[in-house]
């Protein structure tokens, strides 16, 4: 419980809270202004809230004493108030007609010296959203915050997506957008943000910040993964990564836990030692399966991480790399067929397959088996044909096995 307040102190302390936030906007500090607007990350009590609940009138206070900030000031309060309240629906509706205020504001000024007030007004009101639905969610309301900043979001970046010095904080506010819109699961929103950027005349991406550039390959690269444009989604990823602050070990992570199955579907096996490096063991048995052609050993993988694979995303890619260990599978056959018969060891029997797939214990007639070396053969993993009637799959004797070189599957 905070000490005492008496109504003079709260009165100052919150004229002085007001006194720099207008002093801030006269002087054109961008900076000052911007950690005068940061709701979220404040504690419960601070010098600034004890006194908003010590003195109740404080919207009017501050609508009398810059009738022109009117608009903003009050409200921003307000959110401060109830945040410190824990009442963060109440917290998220009054910051956001606060951002809507500032917005306006921001509009008006001709050059971009409140930038950084303004992403920190992007970044708080989907943070705030997010707790906030949080919170309605847990009492059996509808959580609509977040989907409400996305639209506010929205028209951030139309004020930003202008001629002039203004446009180059719109990619930060692009990246606040694709978070929404991942945890809402409505990523198909992005598409229109990313013509705008990718098309529009207005922008030149090598002018964005460097790292707002790595967080929108990152995000970007994700959505070419779940549309399964791996070579795509390997360009805009492994840019995220090359141009990643190196110090930023989690960031790196984040990075490789989407590059990693990428990779994989283009014949790319990371080493051991990187997965070890980033906590990215997960991965390490699927790619031991690709090394062994261990069939068993992949679909052991997926199951035992099912969960984690799923919630990422990239299960479905992970799932097709079966076919890459098939390939492997028939070509250690293949080789130990060519140490015991060289004459034949272009020629392998079907029933041999089938064998080796139950050494691992997979079940499969030669028919299933016929229809996968099939299917190996129509992806151009395996060169050669079948001789049907004796079951008999003959391989090519120049280059039977084809590398990926970094093409998917």
């Amino acid at each position: 419980m905070a000490p005492y307040l008496s109504m003079g102190e709260a009165h100052r302390r919150i004229a002085d809270y007001l006194s720099r936030v207008a002093d801030s906007i006269s002087s054109s500090d961008g900076a000052a202004l911007a950690s005068l607007l940061a709701v979220s990350s404040a504690p419960p009590s601070t010098p600034l809230s004890d006194a908003l609940s010590a003195f109740p009138d404080f919207p009017r206070l501050a609508a009398d004493r810059y009738p022109h900030l009117s608009d903003l000031l009050p409200t921003l309060l307000r959110a401060i108030h109830s945040h410190s309240l824990i009442r963060f629906a109440d917290a998220y509706s009054s910051f956001e007609k606060a951002a809507n205020a500032f917005l306006q504001e921001f509009r008006n000024w001709e050059t971009p010296w409140a930038m950084e007030a303004m992403h920190t007004v992007a970044l708080e009101i989907r943070l705030l959203a997010e707790k906030a639905d949080r919170e309605l969610a847990t009492s059996g309301k509808n959580p609509d915050k977040l989907q409400a900043a996305g639209s506010f979001l929205m028209k951030v970046f139309g004020a930003l997506a202008v001629k002039g010095p203004k446009r180059i904080g719109a990619l930060y506010v692009t990246c606040q957008l694709f978070k929404i819109y991942f945890r809402l699961g409505t990523v198909h929103l992005c598409r229109s943000v990313i013509r705008s950027i990718e098309t529009a005349r207005n922008f030149d991406f090598e002018d964005f910040p460097v790292k707002d550039k790595v967080t929108y390959m990152y995000y970007t690269g994700r959505l070419e993964v779940f549309n399964e444009n791996f070579l795509v989604a390997d360009q805009k990823l492994t840019y995220a990564l090359m141009h990643c602050n190196p110090q930023y070990e989690a960031n790196l992570r984040r990075i490789l836990k989407f590059l990693v199955p990428v990779k994989l579907s283009i014949g790319v096996l990371p080493r051991i030692t990187l997965l070890e490096r980033y906590n990215l063991l997960e991965y390490a048995d699927v790619v031991t399966s690709l090394k062994r052609g261990d069939l068993r050993l992949l679909r052991q993988a997926l199951e035992r991480h099912e969960d984690q694979f799923l919630k990422s995303g990239v299960y479905l890619v992970l799932e097709k790399l079966e076919l890459q260990v098939y390939q492997r599978l028939v070509k250690k056959i293949h080789i130990i067929q060519r140490q015991k018969e060289p004459a034949k060891a272009h020629q392998i029997k079907l029933e041999v397959v089938v064998k080796a797939l139950k050494w691992l214990e997979i079940d499969m007639d030669v028919d299933e088996v016929e229809c996968i070396m099939a299917c190996l053969i129509y992806k151009n993993l395996i060169k050669g044909y079948f001789a049907h009637k004796s079951k008999v799959l003959v391989l090519s004797k120049q280059d039977p096995f084809p590398k990926l070189n970094g093409k998917p599957v």
